[in-house]
């Protein structure tokens, strides 16, 4: 079964949810795609890091990156991939947002109040993607 989790830049969101859907769901073929392409985030690196999962080789891609895979799922995890989201023939489209770290920590300099935001994050997405019965959707 081919899984996609689509987001925006394929950065932060996406990425952390392919990183954990690859441990907890090994049978799972799993990627993860942009709308456009927005390099990996640092940061989601390392608070990934901080878990035991490393992403630092995954790449920042875009649909067309994945062309020609028949995707059962895709699960969009920001709104504006769901909202945008293209016809994707015979896959089921599920939306469960998350909120976006980088975005929430722009303004913000000092890295003791930027890291626990992603940190937030990644543990929401953890339990989702923990949680996840394919089965069952």
């Amino acid at each position: 079964m081919n899984i996609l989790f689509l987001c925006t830049g394929n950065s932060c969101r996406s990425q952390m949810a392919e990183g954990y859907a690859k441990v907890f769901h090994p049978k799972l073929r799993v990627y993860s795609a942009g709308i456009v392409k927005h390099g990996l985030n640092p940061h989601a690196v390392q608070v990934m890091k901080e878990d035991g999962i490393d992403i630092s080789e995954q790449e920042s891609e875009t649909l067309e990156d994945h062309a020609g895979i028949k995707f059962d799922y895709v699960f969009t995890v920001c709104g504006h991939a769901h909202e945008t989201c293209p016809f994707i023939p015979g896959a089921k489209i599920v939306h469960k947002g998350f909120d976006d770290p980088p975005f929430i920590t722009q303004e913000k300099e000092n890295i003791d109040e930027i890291l626990p935001v992603y940190r937030r994050v990644r543990d929401e997405i953890k339990e989702f993607i923990k949680n996840l019965n394919i089965e069952g959707l």
